[in-house]
């Protein structure tokens, strides 16, 4: 596959942008941040639409409404153009309907038609189609902080991805589905099993439940009589009951309101209780009071003295700046008059009309230069007195004023209790009056619950007539729930045993049938466990030991090209890169920006070409995208990227940089560069 035009509407920092790919090394150059990557990501995206962890929205240009791509690219010969878009709608962005064309022949469908088709195209493995596309990502075009991620996952995580990249993760789904099948097979043996029995004792067991067949229905005739003379003996119990519960239902009223009338008693109680201890309380709070001496204008006359002397402070604060200011400037001064009399001392010649400096000339100049410095001498020494002098004076007013506000805060706090003892005083005052009145609300309550219980006297003597009749209406009810209770299971035992029959019958009909399963499910759980799981993990095990001894092979070779041959690199069991150096092991994480990146960038090229290897119909091997594959180089290791670039050896290769020392490596170099947030891509340095 080589790529040959790019057209981009809305898409991250672009407006619109149209891009042609010659064929042989192209340089996407530019600053930091100008849209070099997002050309890549819009390539990504017209192939294989938004992956599962891309966000719509973080393709689409910000306060834009609709986004397009449009690739052009070549296969065999074959010219195809693909064109997928994004729509807004309210706060989401969603993938439109897109398009292929292939040779002139348009075909239109939704987002997972169109990916299926191009992945047919590309041969990529149809399981490709709901996954993220990690098979174009390690072949074509990894970021180059994906590819140091994958090297610092942990080893099940690393080995899990390189399967389902290698197309092979198929033997641990084997082995998964393998373990289930088996599961499930000896459940289901097991369930044969069980569900087997003797034929001879499943009829004689069919005589027997149809012996018991003929007992349950005749015991059902019976206790059908015995729960009509029931109903009829209950319903006149009822009647009865309905009588008495009238004179009931008027001592209950008269009871319940006597229960509300002592609950509102004992609430009025608590209520007065609560009022008496919270008086009691206040009164102790407020007990001292009248000791309490407080002057407003005292609060006033502090906060006078703290102003005066804060002013003082900032007056004196003044003179100490002033007094620094002029130690700094003689400071600056003095270091002049030095460097000039240097200066002065070592000079033959004027710089100005080159002649001779005589020295009585020099030496006036440099009299007059030190008698200035001793003025200054002499100032410094007054002001560094002063500042001392000022110093001092400014410490202690500092004390004074926290004095001052000290005595303050504690007359305020001094004001603030006295405001709440007043406050105190009128709740207890309040409390003494609505108690006065809860006191007269329980005299006429007590009274109330007396008449009640006067009225309440007069129905107690239907009390035991009514225990006495709902003792009999409850016997009466119990044994009708017997027979409910034996009239349900004696229907239930002659269903029971029905369907029992009927099970019978069938298991006699079936169990030849059975033992033929058993013996072919265990047949085919004995082949899968032993014989079939030993061919797939023999085939797994050899299938990863020649991926990784080819794989640790390109990836030490790449390495050797990028990095001092004091360091060497290989792969584990685990595909864990593991470097060293004069024998001993170097942890990746302490390794060199530079030495990470060519780690990464090694594992990424010998990823590639086994991939390549591995799958070799593929149509993305003439391709191979690196974006800033230079991270952290040295001089040193950029200059070995030519050597990279040569031994390649693609038919298209596009590197994303903005090392300059790249422009020489390549063939082509396309600039680009924002300008208000918008990426422009100048055309005229296309080489």
């Amino acid at each position: 596959m080589l790529i040959k035009k790019l057209k981009i509407k809305n898409i991250r920092s672009y407006k619109e942008g149209e891009i042609e790919f010659p064929e042989g090394s192209t340089l996407l150059m530019g600053d930091i941040g100008s849209g070099k990557t997002s050309v890549l990501l819009a390539i990504e995206f017209a192939l294989f639409g938004l992956q599962p962890s891309q966000k719509a929205n973080s393709i689409l240009r910000n306060n834009e409404t609709e986004a397009q791509v449009i690739l052009e690219i070549e296969i065999e010969d074959s010219k195809i153009i693909i064109e997928r878009g994004l729509k807004k709608s309210g706060k989401s962005v969603a993938q439109t309907d897109c398009a292929i064309t292939i040779n002139n022949e348009r075909f239109e469908g939704s987002v997972t038609e169109v990916k299926t088709k191009i992945l047919e195209i590309l041969s990529y493995p149809q399981e490709f189609a709901k996954k993220t596309n990690d098979l174009y990502k390690f072949t074509v075009y990894t970021p180059q902080e994906e590819m140091k991620q994958i090297i610092m996952e942990s080893n099940d995580v690393r080995l899990n991805t390189l399967r389902h990249v290698f197309g092979i993760d198929k033997y641990k789904r084997i082995e998964e589905n393998l373990d289930l099948l088996t599961i499930k097979l000896r459940q289901e043996i097991k369930l044969k099993e069980m569900e087997m029995g003797n034929v001879e004792q499943k009829k004689q067991s069919l005589s027997e439940k149809n012996l018991l067949l003929e007992s349950e229905k005749l015991k059902l005739v019976e206790v059908e009589k015995q729960s009509q003379d029931i109903q009829r003996l209950k319903l006149d119990k009822q009647a009865e009951l309905d009588a008495l519960k009238l004179k009931m239902n008027e001592k209950n009223k008269l009871e319940n309101e006597k229960e509300k009338s002592e609950l509102t008693l004992n609430s009025k109680k608590d209520l007065t209780f609560n009022y008496d201890r919270e008086i009691r309380l206040i009164q102790e709070q407020i007990k001292d009071k009248d000791r309490i001496k407080f002057n407003d204008n005292e609060v006033e006359l502090q906060k006078t003295r703290i102003k005066s002397q804060e002013q003082i402070y900032k007056d004196l604060n003044d003179q100490y700046i002033i007094a620094m200011t002029k130690l700094q400037n003689n400071d600056s001064r003095f270091k002049d008059i030095k460097k000039l009399v240097e200066k002065i001392s070592a000079i033959d010649k004027c710089p100005t009309c080159l002649q001779i400096v005589n020295n009585d000339y020099k030496n006036n100049i440099v009299i007059k230069a030190q008698s200035e410095g001793e003025e200054i001498e002499k100032e410094t020494k007054i002001l560094k007195k002063d500042k001392e002098e000022l110093s001092i004076k400014l410490e202690q007013t500092k004390k004074q004023i926290d004095v001052l506000k000290n005595s303050l805060s504690e007359l305020q706090i001094m004001k603030i209790r006295l405001e709440t003892m007043n406050e105190k005083e009128k709740r207890a005052q309040l409390l003494m009056k609505q108690k006065e009145t809860i006191l007269v609300d329980i005299d006429m309550i007590k009274k109330h619950i007396e008449e009640l219980d006067k009225m309440t006297e007069e129905y107690k003597i239907y009390d035991k007539f009514y225990e006495d009749k709902l003792k009999e209406f409850n016997e009466i009810s119990n044994k009708e729930r017997i027979i409910i209770i034996r009239k349900a299971e004696t229907n239930k035992e002659i269903q029971f045993l029905e369907i029992q029959i009927k099970d019978i019958q069938k298991e006699i009909k079936k169990i030849e049938e059975l033992t033929l399963k058993l013996n072919y499910l265990k047949e085919m759980e004995y082949w899968l466990n032993n014989k079939f799981i030993e061919f797939v993990l023999y085939t797994e095990k050899n299938v990863m030991l020649k991926l990784r001894e080819d794989f640790s092979k390109l990836f030490s070779n790449w390495f050797s090209i990028l990095v001092a041959d004091n360091l060497t690199v290989r792969l584990d069991e685990s595909f864990s890169p593991i470097i060293q150096q004069n024998d001993y092991e170097l942890d990746y994480a302490f390794l060199s920006g530079g030495e990470r990146t060519a780690v990464a960038l090694a594992y990424r090229l010998a990823l590639n070409q086994v991939i390549n290897s591995l799958l070799s119909k593929i149509k993305t091997r003439d391709l191979v995208i690196l974006d800033e594959p230079t991270d952290g180089f040295s001089e040193a290791q950029l200059d070995k990227i030519r050597d990279i670039l040569i031994q390649l050896k693609v038919r298209q290769l596009i590197i994303v940089s903005h090392e300059q020392k790249v422009e020489g490596f390549v063939d082509n170099i396309i600039r680009f560069k924002k300008v208000d947030g918008i990426t422009q891509i100048d055309k005229s340095s296309e080489e």
